[in-house]
């Protein structure tokens, strides 16, 4: 048998190698340089160990599963061709097979000349709806004013219902790898780590660049608390939180407290209606960043300036927008109605 690097049982007082210990030396062989985890029994013991090897180690508060499962394939909706399988190994057997026969789609093809319309009338529609000056704010006018200041190079996290839908759609992206979302299903509670994520990367290869989180506010709270760990690694991180007072649509303050005035809220309350005019900025400066409150687009426009300019600590800008705003007319309904 081939010799171990690690220590041989004896009955003498030589020192034991723990289980931890055979972990981390394997995540270290591998070539891991970052591991995120939850603080438990038995996290906790790899995470001492880990760190000793000089793997870094980011401790978060909010745990989320990954399942590869062949009976999710088709549904959402039903494709044409399915692919099982690991994504790395299935990508580069797709970039393989490209680099064998090289192909382009024709570009003056009758799919093209439809995709371009489309394009061209969405753009009019939420350019349109993005000019409107009335207060509240809706969805387009935040996210226009937004994107005016998005550095070329940032990384853009967005998570919740209408705020990635609409996000996709304004919040452009220049860099490959660069956007994180919930994807199809709509995932909610993967947003702050997937920012951290990045923004460890971003700290670490490239000083100076920043990570945009846009939140929904209901998406915000699934896993709000990592907030904490942003503070606690002083991560480059800028959190948009597009408070619309619930998930999809809420109440504004009036009519919240008219409602919950005659009967208790656990009676009257629509389910998909949360506290309105939540101060999720003060969560942040709990923890030490800096909060903004904003209800016009000269206070976002100012206050994402300062955040951009100072990169010292994570910032979290709370936008309120009209409790009733929603996106410009969709041809389809959303894709979410099981097919199996």
């Amino acid at each position: 048998m081939p010799k171990s690097n690690f220590a041989e049982p004896s009955d003498t007082s030589e020192a034991q190698v723990s289980g931890a210990q055979v972990i981390a030396q394997a995540l270290k062989t591998q070539g891991v340089d970052y591991m995120f985890g939850i603080v438990g029994i038995p996290v906790t013991e790899i995470a001492f160990a880990a760190q000793e090897l000089g793997i870094r180690y980011i401790g978060m508060r909010n745990e989320q599963a990954v399942d590869i499962c062949a009976e999710e394939l088709g549904n959402n909706v039903r494709p044409a061709v399915t692919l099982l399988g690991d994504i790395n190994a299935v990508t580069k057997q797709l970039l393989e097979e490209f680099d064998k026969i090289p192909w382009h789609y024709p570009p003056e093809s009758k799919w093209w000349e439809t995709l371009r319309e489309k394009m061209k009338s969405s753009k009019a529609a939420s350019q349109e709806l993005a000019s409107k000056k009335s207060l509240p704010m809706n969805y387009y006018t935040v996210f226009y004013h937004v994107q005016e200041q998005l550095p070329r190079d940032c990384f853009i996290v967005s998570e919740g219902a209408n705020t990635m839908d609409i996000g996709r759609t304004v919040l452009q992206n220049y860099l490959p790898r660069h956007r994180l979302d919930a994807g199809t299903f709509g995932t909610m509670g993967v947003g702050l780590g997937f920012a951290i994520a990045a923004a460890v990367l971003a700290k670490d290869r490239s000083p100076g660049q920043r990570v945009i989180c846009v939140e929904g506010d209901s998406a915000f709270g699934f896993s709000g608390m990592e907030v904490e760990t942003i503070c606690r690694y002083n991560l480059p991180i800028i959190l948009l939180v597009v408070n619309n007072n619930g998930i999809y649509q809420g109440f504004d303050t009036d009519t919240w407290k008219e409602m919950v005035k005659s009967q208790d809220a656990t009676i009257v309350a629509p389910p998909a209606c949360l506290l309105p005019n939540s101060h999720y900025e003060q969560v942040m400066i709990a923890f030490g960043g800096k909060g903004y409150f904003v209800q016009t687009p000269e206070e976002l426009q100012k206050s994402l300036t300062q955040t951009l300019a100072d990169t010292t600590k994570p910032s979290l800008i709370n936008i309120m927008i009209e409790p009733k705003a929603t996106r410009k007319a969709q041809d389809f309904h959303w894709l979410t109605s099981s097919k199996m």
